[in-house]
């Protein structure tokens, strides 16, 4: 037994520390609280912006996911007490984790369904991607990082999620082999929408992506692939993300 546990077992038997499994319980049900309140957020946000998305309410099966993912386990841990807040937070490399807002957004803009094979660019912390596997029946994910998308990988597969397949490349190129998907989501942003995303993209898909420079306006688009395989734009909303990197 190690010594902090000795101290503990001290403590607990003198009434000065409350036993682990409670410490655990509360910890837990704080962190519930605060993807209840999260959540919330995102709904008002949703209501606020629904003139320019179209959407004033989250699907329920997209806030069940938003409400359930435990976002603290995708931030580093310094910022584990800053997880439910509604906005972005650094997590290394000059990347970040979305707001939440922003991935209840992208996620309720794809429609993904119970069936839905989904590619997903820009794999970063994780999180978007447990969100959308809560959805869908398979999510592929890009990352150009290493480190991040090895972490990721490793963190998605210590949570039970046996439906993501990861992979270390160019999220430009999408991921041919795994081709068609019915919803594609893009979590950086490139100068245009990419033509190898489009061509992976099903008939009846929907792809999202913020489309934009480094430092102009960028806008997040939305496309949907019709029956005939035509492609149809609209802009939803003004985004800030950090650009889409591609391999040199």
């Amino acid at each position: 037994m190690t010594l902090p546990m000795i101290l503990r077992r001290r403590l607990i038997a003198a009434g000065l520390a409350a036993p682990l499994g409670a410490a655990v319980a509360a910890e837990a049900d704080a962190y519930a609280t605060a993807r209840r309140r999260m959540l919330a957020e995102v709904e008002a946000d949703m209501r606020d912006t629904a003139r320019s998305t179209g959407r004033d309410r989250l699907d329920p099966r997209v806030a069940a996911a938003i409400g359930k993912v435990p976002r603290h386990r995708f931030v580093p841990a310094q910022l584990a007490d800053r997880a439910y807040e509604n906005r972005p937070l650094p997590i290394g490399h000059e990347q970040t984790i979305s707001q939440p807002f922003i991935v209840a957004l992208m996620t309720e803009l794809v429609e993904p369904k119970a069936t839905d094979r989904v590619l997903e660019i820009g794999t970063g912390s994780g999180y978007q991607a447990a969100v959308l596997a809560e959805l869908a029946a398979r999510v592929h994910t890009i990352e150009i990082v290493r480190p991040l998308g090895e972490q990721a990988a490793a963190l998605l597969s210590s949570l039970g999620y046996r439906n993501v397949e990861t992979r270390i490349g160019d999220g430009y190129l999408g991921w041919p082999e795994a081709a068609p998907f019915d919803a594609i989501v893009v979590t950086a942003a490139p100068d245009h929408m990419p033509q190898p995303l489009i061509d992976q993209l099903a008939p009846g898909g929907r792809l999202i992506a913020p489309v934009g420079s480094r430092f102009g306006i960028q806008t997040l688009q939305l496309l949907r692939k019709d029956a005939q395989g035509r492609a149809l734009t609209r802009s939803v909303l003004e985004v800030r993300f950090v650009p889409l990197t591609r391999e040199r």
